[in-house]
């Protein structure tokens, strides 16, 4: 039996480790029908750090989901991984070894970074496992390791086999912290503080007349000056149109580029006059293929001016660019500068400005097949269904392929070799997957083209996506043999029920999830998507290292029960942002109280209930609330389906706490107590409180279990133990209801009027249905005489006063208004035709408003309880 206050930290910490080492959420497998498995892709978190507050919010809901499912007979796959093969773990090694990648051979760097990362891995297990999240710690895995690499490789030789990749020498979007290529979807906006630089540029031939002639262009990157490869005018842009065909000569520079017409100029801007660096922008290149322009690389992979700036040559762009300007105002080019505010586009991980380089690069084609992938995520159920408008803008926005590799060191090689004569691509072969070009031989020993012997390796490794993106495939196991082809070692697991993920990922994990699977299976990868909001802090901010507002999980364990904040999880609406909240979690705390006490006193009642009991002869308030506890769990379980938590937590929280416990427990007590045990309310309260245990524990998993273990001497796990189905007992449920009311209200009256529960009440009438338990109403609320009335009492509507529309009222009246206010107080006025005559004026209708309230004028004391009418009557 429960005994003593609640102690959670001994009892989270018992059933934590015993799940575990019973591996009571293991995945059997062993299911024939593949609808019986329900199979969960979450999300590996990147190893760049601590486990922060966020992922306890995503994996806390994701567990609701898998516990739910576990409970309803379904076989669930959950799994865990670790993401630590990309730019995060890099630089998380680099900065906790205070080295540089680029100083190191590749595989002496990536041994390095996971000797960091493991250390990191196991504090992920362990931060999981102390939350109590239900995941199959048999089904792990690294997005480094030998197994997932050649995963990843396989992904890219069947896409290369398919037409589906290419490599190209083109402009990348380069990141010059990271000195990496990165994709579109690895960029932000981000608002900055710049200046607008008004410059003079000469017209070329323009000097035999009396003076130069010149235009102006305004530019923030004056640094780009010695990449300037051409001018453009917008065609419609009468004012500089004079200018086209004509060629500008580029200050302090001296090159001479042509000035040309095109639709792409944003005549709002500066003087509608722009130049074409290559590169500054998405329009520079467009500009630079579309009219076949020069190359002129000034800003190398480190953000470094290169030989082209000539004299600038070895700065940093900042310090380019201010050397530049000074020099431009000392030769007069420099007409203004004026400080403005700008979105600049930055690498979402280290928030560095992006530069346009020309890389040779691997792409996956995206923008031929962007339909398909609309229509692949129409294909999925969405919870909740707005976050797909975010993936459908994603999609339409699209501007690149994607690129996918990156000059980085810890990642997984391209399985690639390269003819050292004619640059034919040699890929490794299937069956020797994984490889790494650096260390590895090709599979042949002359190039098919051209016969030539020597080849080079491809330095670069994956993009992170480029492997994250395939953990539906990871997962099911995917793979590849000489005599099948391509199979799943498990494939009851795809489609994947669920892809949880926050978000804020859904242009980098879930879209590239899509389209990898997608390509590889003509499948979409998911039946479902649930989108997880943001965790804030409680001044609705998001959480950041730099505002010094983050949360850690282990903060807020030593200060509250891992159920409570189990419980706070499942506060908001699926695909909100949800405020940490300490008065969430003391609610949370609260409730446990409260079933704890509440299942002490249900044991101590039930200890002689019968286990079967024939419905048909239970008494009518037990029926009421095993039917009233029936419609509970098919709206629970609704709930459940839908991913709508706090709806599903709200009403039963208020169901158990006040129609169970306040209502119904407080009879039943009576009952048991007073009439020899009562067999009746006995079966109810146990049946009852097994069901309730059950529908609390997808949340309150940790004191479910113990309460469930403790009272229920069960031989399995709660979590094991069936999702509870509605009984079908018949009950007249609005009887029921108005009967509860009638005690709710009686309840508040003796609080009100400060009467002991247990103080007799002489006479009460009740005017409503309440047919069958008058006795119950009595006896919990020591009513001496309890009638029921035929009609419902008299009540009129009395006048309290009259509330003015001051806004109208004062300009109309004026210094009147006052006389209005004193003979309102004195009750001295009247209404006639909706209008009020008060002080001598007449009111129109809009301008007041008649305040009413509804009195009882019959004797004793009469208290609304819901739609019935109940009077109170005491011989005092």
């Amino acid at each position: 039996m429960p005994s003593g206050e609640y102690d959670p930290e001994t009892v989270e910490q018992k059933w934590q480790e015993r799940w575990v080492d019973d591996e009571t959420y293991a995945y059997e497998g062993s299911a024939a029908d593949p609808d019986t498995a329900f199979s969960i892709d979450s999300p590996p978190p990147t190893v760049s750090g601590s486990l922060h507050w966020g992922h306890v919010y995503g994996f806390t809901l994701q567990d609701f989901v898998a516990r739910f499912n576990r409970m309803r007979g379904k076989d669930v796959y959950f799994p865990f991984g670790y993401d630590d093969n990309g730019i995060a773990s890099e630089r998380l090694a680099e900065d906790e070894l205070d080295v540089r990648h680029q100083d190191y051979e590749r595989r002496e760097f990536q041994r390095m970074t996971r000797e960091v990362c493991q250390r990191y891995e196991a504090e992920f297990t362990e931060k999981m496992q102390s939350l109590g999240i239900s995941i199959d710690w048999n089904q792990t895995y690294q997005t480094i390791s030998p197994e997932v690499k050649r995963t990843s490789q396989l992904s890219f030789i069947d896409l290369y086999e398919r037409g589906r990749e290419y490599r190209q020498r083109a402009p990348a979007i380069w990141c010059p912290e990271c000195e990496t290529a990165i994709s579109q979807v690895e960029t932000e906006d981000d608002e900055q503080p710049s200046h607008f630089h008004d410059i003079a540029f000469e017209v070329v031939g323009s000097a035999d007349d009396d003076e130069t002639e010149t235009f102006t262009i305004s530019t923030t990157r004056p640094e780009l000056l010695p990449a300037c490869v051409a001018v453009f005018v917008h065609p419609d842009d009468d004012e500089n149109q004079y200018l086209v065909g004509e060629e500008a000569k580029i200050p302090l520079f001296d090159q001479e580029v042509p000035i040309i017409a095109d639709e792409r100029v944003d005549m709002e801007t500066g003087s509608g006059v722009v130049m074409c660096c290559t590169f500054g922008d998405q329009t520079d290149i467009e500009w630079y293929q579309a009219h076949d322009l020069d190359l002129r690389i000034a800003i190398d992979e480190s953000g470094t001016l290169t030989d082209v700036a000539g004299e600038y040559e070895g700065l940093s762009s900042e310090a380019a660019r201010e050397a530049i300007v000074d020099d431009l105002d000392d030769a007069g080019a420099l007409l203004d500068r004026r400080s403005i505010t700008h979105t600049v586009n930055v690498h979402e991980r280290c928030g560095t400005s992006v530069e346009f380089l020309v890389k040779d690069q691997w792409y996956i084609e995206l923008l031929d097949k962007r339909e398909e992938y609309l229509q692949a995520g129409r294909d999925m159920d969405w919870f909740p269904e707005k976050m797909f408008t975010r993936y459908k803008n994603w999609i339409e926005g699209l501007q690149w392929d994607w690129a996918i590799s990156r000059q980085r060191s810890s990642g997984i090689p391209f399985p690639v070799w390269y003819c050292a004569d004619c640059e034919h691509v040699v890929l490794a072969e299937k069956a020797d997957l994984p490889v790494d070009p650096l260390s590895d031989e090709p599979p042949i020993d002359a190039c098919p083209e051209c016969g030539h012997d020597e080849f080079e390796p491809e330095n670069d490794v994956f993009d992170t996506w480029a492997t994250s993106s395939l953990t539906p495939l990871i997962n099911a196991g995917w793979d590849w043999d000489e005599d099948s082809g391509f199979t799943f070692e498990n494939p009851e697991l795809y489609q994947f029920d669920l892809r949880p993920q926050g978000h804020d990922i859904i242009s980098f994990w879930l879209f590239h999830t899509v389209v990898k699977c997608y390509e590889h299976t003509g499948e979409v990868p998911f039946d479902s998507v649930m989108i997880n909001g943001m965790v804030l802090d409680e001044n609705r901010e998001k959480m950041s290292k730099s505002k010094g507002n983050v949360v850690s999980p282990d903060e807020v364990v030593s200060k509250f029960p891992v159920d409570a904040a189990r419980y706070w999880a499942a506060g908001s609406a699926v695909g909100d942002d949800l405020p940490y909240s300490e008065k969430g979690l003391r609610a949370g705390e609260k409730l446990l109280r409260k079933l704890w006490n509440a299942s002490k006193l249900v044991e101590g009642l039930t200890e002689d209930a019968p286990a079967q009991f024939d419905h048909d002869d239970l008494t009518q308030l037990d029926r009421w609330l095993l039917a009233e506890l029936d419609q509970e769990i098919e709206r629970v379980t609704d709930l459940f389906e839908s991913r709508e938590f706090s709806k599903a937590r709200d009403g039963l929280r208020g169901f158990f706490w006040h129609t169970f416990c306040d209502d119904y427990l407080e009879i039943a007590k009576q009952r048991v107590r007073e009439n020899d045990g009562d067999e009746s309310a006995a079966y109810t309260l146990d049946v009852a409180h097994r069901r309730f245990l059950k529908l609390f524990s997808p949340i309150l998993a940790h004191a479910t279990e113990e309460l469930w273990d403790d009272m229920h001497e069960a031989s399995e796990s709660i979590h094991r133990s069936g999702w509870p189905e509605p009984l079908g007992v018949d009950a007249d449920v609005e009887a029921g209801e108005t009967a509860m009311a009638v005690v709710g209200a009686l309840r508040k009256y003796k609080s009100d009027e400060q009467l002991s529960m247990n103080a007799e009440l002489d006479h009460v009438e009740v005017w409503g249905d309440i047919s069958g338990f008058e006795a119950d109403i009595s006896g919990v609320m020591h009513v001496r005489e309890l009638d029921t009335l035929d009609e419902r009492p008299a009540i009129e509507s009395v006048v309290t006063g009259v509330d003015l529309d001051y806004s109208l009222v004062g300009p109309e009246f004026g210094s009147r208004v006052s006389e209005i206010e004193a003979a309102l107080a004195e009750g001295d006025y009247e209404t006639a035709d909706g209008k009020l005559h008060v002080a001598g004026v007449e009111l129109e209708p809009e301008m007041f408003e008649i305040e009413e309230e509804r009195q009882y004028v019959g004797a004793g004391e009469m208290l609304e309880a819901s739609d019935a009418v109940v009077i109170v009557h005491r011989d005092d």
